[in-house]
């Protein structure tokens, strides 16, 4: 029987532990960092990392009332954007509370050096083992213990504040704009990651009470009290320290409290100091180091990640495996190198939330249902989502390295480990498929409108059989709108030796057999046909020409007919190349005996040419139509049941009996082979599409087609609307 966690955390508790996770190395540590950076602009710069945390801030309070559920961010984002982006997000918010909970070990061990004369290094190391060990063993802070710690805090850090305030020298502050709006953003970067721990009430969000009232008032209410907080705390350590002296500082809270309080003050600052960068070490290691144990659950990282101790019931290797990081960063990086890298980290994070509540929204999810939603979206999280990529780049060289060297690791641990194992999608892919398919549906129901204005014209080369004119004729009969004619032209080759104006006056017998022929096949057509002969030197620049003087739509021509001598490869695709229209290309065998008619495709919805051409030669010749899609081994749940829809909407816009067939990829070439080839016409994209080219275990689908006796249609599209990107998604998503 499943077990369900007891809500038993009230907003004041929820409050307690979002500020506790915020409270700590970020007022504590960054002044002196990120005043090299702002000066006194450091005010703005807390202020205004306060107003660029909140689109995210409102993204995850709307996902967590939707899923309130354990995980958090990478829950989001994964479920959202899928198990690449969830791998990303799950490695970078790891190392982000790595890197965060080193910082408050390494900046807050000189607070408590302060009261002891100790090196500071070896102390920060023997308490990160202290810590592992104690999250080892299950040591539980609980949400009374946590209220009592952030009380004290708060009553230390509000006596700096009152009394402090008096001794502020408030010329300092009309320097805060002397390094510019460069120097604050970069400064609002760096502080970033004091922010961070608002976000922390979601992964805690089964065991809140009343979550859609709590959650959103918890986050919105201490981050708004812990800007205000951290604007103040600056405003007053700005006012009493020289800028100079706050640059070269160490304890820059314990620097201002000696300056205004005395020892006293120093005592409760130094007090607050340890509590708080304890607390937020010890929460670095509990809540980072249930990523991997998260991402392992998933499948996105080895079983022995999630593997919970017998003997304490914690997650022994997470843990170790986290605290070790914590140990490297202690031993080897410099605080503020540690510090740009949390906070590097963190934005990318941020921005990912952002985007991830997007692909919630648009995907329409039916069991997607918040009780409290963004407001002015979509702005809300586009202005995050720019924000924070605008952050990123203010980080320095070795942090942005560092954010785009978990991308990459993420990106090269997803494809070597995850991707064979894990076969999930995101709810924004399955918005885009859908999306793509309904536009898709659209179009394939304007190609298929029998009253649409669409110009055909076959084009013969002069000798052409009677058989291929005779199937160019019927099949461009077919796709001739209701009260429209058709238009044949036959495209002679004279030597450049003669001259046009003779060749045009003269009759060959090939001439007269064509005239006599065309009359007695558009005879037996329901199609008016007008057809006429052009003489050239060059009949494939001609065809060209004429293609753009007529503003022709399709053009028919026979599969592998040659218009013109040449050794410079295939005719009908060098014309293809030279012409901006739809290029129907046909095997010249008799349709008459046909019982099926099976459009192939490889990747991405079916062109709606294709569809056309298929429904309005079925119609004509009585067969029925089939529609062969091939699936990957990797196919996900959601994929399958997206692209049964797909084709049941398309099966409904056709006029004659239809139906599908899926196939595994690597089966299609035997697929086609096991169909009649007397009685079946295949219709595919031609080798220069991009949905033809596709390898399996037995070679592409364009060459089992060609390697095959079927009749078939080679149908080239040059009018896609999204152009090589619109058919670049269509493949992606499908």
């Amino acid at each position: 029987m499943a077990k369900d966690l007891e809500r038993d955390l009230g907003l004041l508790s929820v409050v307690a532990i979002s500020i506790g996770a915020m409270v700590g190395s970020g007022i504590f540590i960054l002044p002196a960092l990120a005043v090299k950076d702002a000066g006194a602009g450091i005010i703005a710069a807390y202020l205004l990392a306060g107003v660029l945390v909140l689109p995210a801030a409102l993204s995850k309070a709307e996902m967590a009332t939707a899923m309130p559920e354990a995980g958090g961010t990478y829950v989001y984002i994964e479920r959202s954007m899928g198990p690449l982006l969830g791998t990303v997000s799950g490695l970078g918010t790891w190392f982000s509370l790595s890197f965060k909970g080193a910082l408050a070990l390494v900046g807050g061990v000189p607070y408590l050096v302060l009261l002891f004369d100790l090196p500071i290094r070896p102390v920060a190391i023997t308490l990160a083992a202290v810590l592992i060990l104690v999250n080892i063993l299950g040591a539980e802070q609980t949400g009374r213990l946590q209220i009592g710690i952030v009380a004290v805090m708060l009553v230390a850090i509000g006596w700096f504040v009152a009394g402090g305030g008096p001794a502020v020298n408030t010329a300092t502050y009309g320097g805060m704009w002397e390094y510019g709006v460069e120097g604050i953003f970069a400064a609002t970067g760096l502080v970033f990651v004091s922010f961070a721990g608002v976000t922390k009430i979601a992964s805690i969000a089964e065991e809140v009470e009343d979550p859609d009232r709590v959650i959103p008032l918890g986050m919105l209410g201490s981050l708004a009290f812990t800007t205000l907080l951290y604007v103040l705390v600056v405003a007053v350590v700005v006012g009493v320290i020289p800028l100079d002296q706050l640059a070269g500082s160490t304890t820059p809270i314990a620097d201002a409290a000696e300056a205004t309080l005395g020892t006293a003050g120093v005592a409760a600052v130094v007090l607050a100091a340890i509590l708080a960068l304890v607390s937020t070490a010890n929460a670095g290691i509990l809540s980072s180091s249930r990523y991997p144990f998260a991402m392992s659950r998933d499948g996105l990282a080895p079983d022995l990640l999630s593997t919970v101790s017998d003997r304490f019931g914690t997650p022994v290797t997470a843990i170790t495996l986290t605290g070790g990081v914590m140990l490297l960063l202690i031993l080897f990086v410099p605080i503020l190198e540690i510090a740009k890298l949390a906070s590097a980290f963190k934005i990318l994070v941020f921005a990912l939330i952002n985007v991830a509540l997007i692909g919630f929204r648009e995907s329409d999810a039916p069991d997607y249902d918040p009780s409290f939603e963004v407001p002015l979206y979509p702005w809300t999280p586009i202005f995050g989502t720019l924000t924070g990529f605008a952050l990123l780049t203010q980080m320095g060289l070795i942090a942005i390295v560092g954010a785009v060297g978990i991308v990459i690791a993420s990106v090269v641990w997803y494809l070597g480990y995850v991707r064979p194992r894990v076969t999930r999608e995101g709810a924004i892919k399955e918005s885009v498929r859908r999306s793509i398919g309904d536009r898709a549906l659209d179009r394939t129901e304007e190609t298929l409108d029998e009253t649409a204005e669409t110009s055909v014209l076959v084009a013969l080369p002069e000798g052409a059989s009677r058989q291929s004119e005779a199937t160019l004729l019927e099949v461009g009969a077919a796709l001739s709108p209701t009260d429209s004619s058709l238009s044949v032209v036959q495209f002679d080759e004279v030597p450049d030796q003669q001259p046009l104006d003779y060749a045009s006056g003269v009759q060959s017998p090939d001439d007269l057999e064509f005239e006599c022929r065309t009359d007695t096949l558009a005879a037996t057509l329901d199609t008016p046909v007008e057809y006429g002969e052009l003489v050239s030197h060059h009949p494939e620049r001609a065809v060209a020409n004429a293609v753009e003087e007529r503003g022709v739509d399709v053009l028919l021509v026979e599969r592998g007919a040659s218009f013109e001598d040449s050794l410079l490869g295939d005719s009908i695709d060098r014309i293809r190349k030279q012409t901006d229209c739809d290029t129907i290309a046909v095997d010249a065998q008799p349709l008459d005996a046909l019982e099926t008619i099976t459009l192939v495709t490889t990747h991405g919805p079916y062109d709606p040419l294709k569809v056309r051409v298929g429904n309005a030669v079925a119609t004509a010749t009585g067969a029925d139509l089939q529609f062969l899609y091939p699936l990957d081994e990797r196919q996900s749940a959601e994929e399958r049941q997206q692209l049964e829809a797909y084709h049941d909407d398309l099966l409904d816009l056709c006029d004659i009996p239809t139906d599908r067939s899926f196939v595994d990829r690597g089966d299609l070439p035997a697929a086609i082979d096991a169909a009649d080839s007397d009685r079946t016409l295949l219709i595919h994209a031609s080798n220069g599409g991009l949905s033809a080219r596709t390898s399996n275990g037995t070679g592409t689908t364009q060459s089992a087609i060609q390697d095959s006796d079927h009749a078939s249609m080679e149908v080239d599209t040059k009018r896609h609307p999204g152009g090589v990107v619109g058919r670049l998604l269509e493949r992606l998503a499908f």
